[in-house]
Parts: structure tokens; sequence; C-alpha cells
């Protein structure tokens, strides 16, 4: 039995941001020195992305406080180690934020996919930016009208991979039973967590990280069922031998706190022929009978690392590519932003859908 995908809606909160203003306000709580301020303007640039988008800079009217620049604030001394809001100032904003833009992105889903709320059975919700309870699977109950006895699972801090978990638990959650129709919303607050201080590996994260929303309504169908929509065949994760300390996510008392080790290209491009090849060749297919990659975008790097890894064509991943440049990393939602650029463009099937987390983990999903 394949999960087929009705329906993809993605959200993002107000306007674009430029990469150049993030950087702008990054510098006096960041740059210690007057070399790190020159050199922290050129690796906002090697990101790759051009905007990103905030919960703490809407232009509507409903940021939390004034913008970024009132949230985050010059240091009132030289000292950087303050770490700037506490986690209890960002789980308040992303308390009353994450809800509402998970709700859009739900709502554009159940519409593209022509289903009414009361059709679902079964609700999927992930994040790894927030946490609170009565949480958004809730709240989306509430917001979109859905049944009070839909099954909700909340799939938590599995960090950039998190839709992929969030698939997976969609699909078999789909075989219990009723109309088979479940849907899966994943959100993000990311900008809720710039760090402050020189330290490169977060200097990195902060460059990269922006807010965004995607959700998906699938429904379990027979695998010789007719249907046009994309068809999630088969999913598979693999822990890396190496990599545990390379990419990790901490609650600490200043918001999460990553580390993005610069070796996370070179371990995901080790790592991924000895069980890409395999597992697709289960299926019947190579590397180059994929016509669609999904990839996560971790950084630039990381997609020119899959792309080599596999012998794929170096235009393999622009659909990625083009995701970072608008709208940063979204974190466990960003596969899914390139799954509706594939479609939306008709790039014929199959597709491979593939994420990577803390761990170092890296999952993956067959789309026919």
């Amino acid at each position: 039995m394949s999960l087929l995908v009705e329906g993809l809606g993605t959200a993002l909160p107000g306007a674009p941001v430029p990469q150049t203003r993030f950087a702008a306000i990054a510098a006096p709580c960041c740059a210690t020195t007057r070399v790190q301020e020159r050199l922290l303007p050129t690796l906002y640039r090697r990101t790759r992305v051009g905007t990103r988008h905030s919960v703490l800079e809407t232009g509507d009217g409903n940021d939390a406080g004034q913008g970024l620049a009132a949230f985050y604030p010059r240091p009132a001394d030289d000292d950087r180690v303050a770490g700037g809001p506490t986690l209890t100032e960002r789980m308040r904003v992303y308390e009353k934020h994450a809800p509402l833009l998970a709700a859009r992105a739900a709502a554009k889903a159940l519409a593209d996919a022509g289903r009414a709320p009361g059709e679902i059975d079964q609700l999927v919700t992930v994040s790894c930016t927030g946490f609170a309870a009565p949480g958004t699977d809730i709240a989306l109950i509430d917001a979109l009208g859905l049944p009070p006895t839909v099954g909700r699972t909340s799939i938590g801090f599995m960090g950039c991979h998190g839709a992929m978990n969030g698939l997976r638990a969609a699909h078999g959650l789909a075989r219990l039973g009723g109309t088979g129709s479940v849907l899966l919303v994943c959100v993000e607050l990311c900008s809720l967590h710039f760090a402050y201080g020189w330290e490169p590996q977060r200097i990195v994260a902060n460059a990269l990280f922006g807010d965004g929303a995607a959700a998906v309504v699938g429904r379990l169908a027979a695998d010789d069922q007719t249907s046009d929509a994309p068809r999630v065949v088969d999913h598979v994760t693999v822990l890396l031998p190496e990599g545990r300390e390379h990419m990790t996510w901490y609650v600490r008392d200043h918001g999460f706190e990553m580390s993005l080790s610069p070796t996370v290209p070179d371990t995901i491009g080790r790592g991924l022929k000895a069980w890409m090849e395999p597992w697709l060749a289960g299926h019947g297919l190579s590397p180059g009978d994929v016509h669609g990659w999904a990839i996560h975008p971790g950084g630039p790097r990381v997609i020119s690392a899959t792309e080599e890894a596999l012998g794929l064509a170096p235009t393999a991943g622009d659909s990625a590519r083009a995701v970072l440049a608008d709208v940063g990393n979204v974190s466990s939602g960003t596969v899914l932003f390139i799954v509706e650029r594939l479609r939306s463009a008709n790039v014929p099937r199959p597709w491979v859908t593939l994420a990577f987390g803390p761990g170092l983990t890296v999952e993956a999903a067959l789309i026919r």
C-alpha cells in the first residue's frame, strides 16, 4: 500500500528579509573584533541564501516585539556570552506564532487535495524548534475544524529530517483504517534560536536557517490503484558510522544551540552511495533513473556533495538550491518545499527526497 500525496501546502511569515539585513543584525551580537565584523558578511554570502523569513519581522504589525533588531539587541557591553533572549522569551513567541503558520500551510494542503477537514483520520505534527502543550496539534484541530477524534502524533526534535520521519509515521498510521487520510504538518521557527557570540559553527547556523511551515495531505491506496498523484512507495533511514557530534541540537538557557561541523558534507558524501544504490536497485532503479531530487539544503556544499557521491548531473540539486536561495533552510519542512517545486515544474517521476539530521542521520523516501 502506497501513500498518495493528494495535497501540498507551504507557508512563510511576512515578506522576504534580505540576507544582508540578517548579517547587519548579527554583527553587533556576534563579532568581537574588527576582523570578525568584516568577515561576517562574507560568511553569510557563502550560504547562497538570498532571502529568509522570520516571525520576528513580519511587517504587518504582528511581529514579536518590533522586529529582529528589537528581539536581538546589541549587548549592553562587550560580553557576547550573555546569549540574548532567554529560552522562556523565545518559547513564548513560538507558542503564539507556530500554530498560526502551521494552520496556513495545512489549509493550503487541504484545499489542494480537495479534502474536507472532517475526512482526516490522523494528524502528524513535526517541529524541532519549540515545545508547548496543548500544542500545535490541538491548535490545528480548532483552527481547521478537524474531528475531535482525529489521531494525533507529534514528532519533536528530530532536526532537518523531521518531515521524513513524519511521512513514514503518516504512511503507517494511514493503515489503521477509516478513510486512510492523513495530514502531516511541519512548522519551524528557526529564527528564534539565533545565537550570540563568535562560535564559527553557530555563525553558520545563524546564517542558514529561516522560518516556514509545510503540509501534506496523504491517503493510503493500493499500489495498483490508478492516480496521477505522487505516490510514496518506500522509506529508508541510515545512521552513518561517523559524525555523531558533527551536527548537534541542544536545549540551553538562551535558546536551542546548533553545531554544524564543516565536515558534514564530506561525511554525507562518503556514506551515501553504499546504501543508496542497493536501496534503489531493490526498486529496479539506479541514481541516474531518478528524475527529481529533493535534497535537503543543509548548505550549498551538502547539495554538491550529494550530486558528486551519487554520480548525478551537477544540476540535479538545482531545485534545492533555488529553495535555499529563496527561503533558506527551514529545517524539517524544507524537503516538502522542494517537492512542491518539483511538482509545479512537472518534473517526471520517480523522485527521491533526501534529508539529514543530528547523529548523523540520513532519511530518504522514493516517490513514484
